[in-house]
Parts: structure tokens; sequence; C-alpha cells
């Protein structure tokens, strides 16, 4: 799968909670839910995320998803309650699309974007159950697989939903790309609460990075997200301007072919604007869309035969490896010049490729990664992490 491909590798699943709260037998005061108002810190916490907001009231903590899939229909709506506050708040359950409790203890999560996410916030050990484990590349929860912590709950979209329910967990973080799943209903039988993660469908990196702030209300971990984000947020936007600093501004060619089809990060996408910020002269920059563009070879080759850079060539590790797939791709000067640069080359102890996993949570990396590529002499003593020379 191509570098810049990572926004459409979204399967897995979701659905809606049920919750049920006990009823003491003693004489409690009821406390209805008041009026919702948006956190008096809402713009300054999610600066550059659009497709959530984070709402309180008290003790309670409101989440809407607008954007769980392009072009979704309807916003989701979560309730958040303190665990041991639950009893005392009567809440409208069709108002909302979960109610979950809090600070989660046991967690199912559906992505391996969302393993970082965990471990940044130091709640890793909650994680119960996780489809497809061999995918996972972080050392840390490798660690938790191998001793038997972390259960594999089979295949994307054909979940155990019986080894799921035995592993009872009280939050399953999922995600989709449509709104039709039939997983989800099955779930939702069961009793347990699932949440739409859209961090994705975010149009920049720092955006998308910015999901932490979705994940923390749900382990009571607020204070930590805004420190973890503000310290990638400020490497991020050091790096930017930083790269402001080149004297040059390389041409750069970024995708590769799948089945006779370039596909390239349109202008509006998230990639593009890494290549953006970075200061380079991205050929297709001027193009519409925040997904792909499906071109011709020959078009390709047409537009950006002499290209100075080319970066994120697909699944490719070495120049052989690009020549046997197809010849046509030795006529562009970076492979002539040895100037490509692949993330295939960085994977986790299982083969998986670390980009996938990583990337989303961490942007400042792939930033610097790109302007070490493009502007070698503003970073000289800086080690690539994602992006490393093609073999």
């Amino acid at each position: 799968m191509q570098a810049f491909k990572s926004i459409f590798c979204v399967l897995f699943f979701l659905c809606i909670l049920c919750f049920s709260c006990k009823t003491e037998k003693k004489e409690t005061s009821k406390e209805t839910l008041p009026g919702i108002e948006k956190v008096k810190t809402t713009t300054e916490n999610l600066a550059h995320a659009k497709k959530f907001s984070i709402e309180k009231s008290n003790d309670i903590t409101i989440i809407t998803v607008f954007s769980p899939w392009p072009d979704a229909e309807k916003d989701f709506k979560y309730a958040l309650l303190p665990r041991e506050k639950a009893a005392s708040i009567t809440l409208d359950r069709n108002a909302y699309d979960a109610i979950v409790l809090t600070p989660i203890e046991r967690v199912v999560v559906t992505s391996t974007t969302h393993i970082p996410t965990l471990e940044m916030l130091g709640v890793e050990h909650t994680l119960v159950g996780f489809p497809q484990t061999n995918y996972i590349s972080s050392e840390k929860t490798r660690a938790l697989i191998d001793a038997g912590k972390v259960k594999d709950i089979g295949q994307n979209e054909q979940i155990n939903i019986e080894l799921l329910i035995d592993l009872q967990p009280e939050l399953v973080i999922g995600f989709s790309i449509n709104n039709s799943n039939p997983t989800y209903e099955t779930i939702q039988k069961a009793n347990i609460p699932v949440v739409y993660n859209g961090d994705w469908t975010e149009g920049t990196p720092l955006g998308r990075a910015e999901w932490i702030h979705f994940f923390a209300p749900f382990f009571q971990k607020e204070a930590k997200a805004k420190e973890v984000f503000k310290d990638i947020a400020d490497n991020y936007l050091e790096a930017k301007k930083l790269a402001t600093k080149a004297t040059t501004k390389p041409t750069v060619l970024a995708g590769a072919m799948f089945k006779d089809i370039w596909y390239l990060p349109a202008g509006e996408s998230f990639q593009a604007q890494y290549l953006i910020d970075a200061n380079a002269a991205y050929i297709w920059a001027d193009s519409k869309g925040t997904g792909s563009l499906s071109l011709s070879a020959e078009s390709v080759l047409d537009k950006a035969a002499d290209a100075d850079i080319w970066i994120g060539p697909g699944r490719f590790k070495t120049y052989e490896d690009m020549k046997e797939a197809n010849r046509l791709y030795a006529e562009f000067a970076p492979f002539k010049n040895k100037k490509i640069y692949t993330t295939a080359n960085t994977i986790g102890k299982t083969g998986g490729t670390m980009y996938y996993e990583l990337a989303p949570t961490r942007p400042d990396i792939v930033l610097k990664d790109i302007i070490k590529a493009i502007h070698p002499e503003i970073l000289p003593n800086y080690q690539p992490f994602f992006f490393k020379p093609l073999l």
C-alpha cells in the first residue's frame, strides 16, 4: 500500500451502546442533566481538529463526532459519566448514541492508529482485545500481547463476538468507512458501548493528531492529553518554521501505481499539507480534493519526469523492486538520481509498517522526515524515522 494511502486503509467496526445503571434501594436525589454548555477552552484545546467537539456540564462530558466517515448523514453524540456519580444522574437515553462510565478500565480498539494514543495517555494496560494483533508494532503493546493480556478477536468486520463478550470490555472504539456494518448491530445486541473514532477524516496532520483529546475523557486523562498534544504541535510548528529558511524549493512527486493507476495525494489532502509545510513544490498542489488523485502513469510521467524528489513510492523497499514492478518508474529523475524516500523500510517486530500505526499521532516526526529528505541542510544531524532513502 502507498505510504500516503493510510487514509484509505480504514475498515473495522462500530455499534450503539445501551447503558444501564443500578438503582439503589434507599432514596437518592436524582440530578437531571442540565443544559450542556460548550467548554470555555474548546477553541484552545481543539485548535486543529474539525470533526468532533467536547462539551461539559459539571462532571458530565459530551463528545460529538461530526464525520466518522466522509459524507456521514448524522452526527454521533456520546455522554460520558463519572462512574461514582452515574447513579445520581438521569439521562434521556434516546438523545445519545452511547452512554459510557469513566474511567474505562477494559477497552477494545480496532485500528493500529489507536495504539500509540493509548500509550501516550499511559492507559495501554486497559487494552484487552484487538482484531489481528499481528499488525501491532509497538514494543510496549506487543509485550502485553505476548503476555496474553491482549487477545486477538479475529479479522476486521469478522470479529469473534463470543470472544469479545468474554473479554467484558467496557468500551469498543471503532471506525468505519460507511454506516453499514452488521458487526456493529451484533455488538449492540450484546449491550457493549461502541463509539466512532473519525480522526482519519481530518484535513490536516495536526487535526488528526488532536484526536488524542477524543480518547482522553474516556480515561479521565484530559490533562495528560493536553500536555502531550502541546508538545507535538509545538514540535510540528517549529519544524514548519525552520523549513521556511530553505533557499530552494525542490519539486516533489508522490505515490505509485496500483493496477496501472497512479494514486497520489490531492492538493487539499493532509498528505499534501505535509509537503507544503516542508516548503516543497508539490507538483499537484493546485489540484482539488482531500483524498487521492487517480491518474494514468503516462500523465504522471509527462508532468513529473524531472521532479527533484519522490516521497512515498508505496510498498517498495528497493530500486530493484520498483524496476521489476514497472520499468516506467526508472524513467523518472528521482529514480535515476537516487532521490526516493520510503516508509516501507521501517517495520515492527511482526512486519507491520510503523508509518501506518504511529504517523497519525506523530505528525511532527513525519514533517521532520520530509524536511530532511527535501532540505537536508536544514536538519543536518537529524536521523529520519519513517521516510528513509530507498535501498
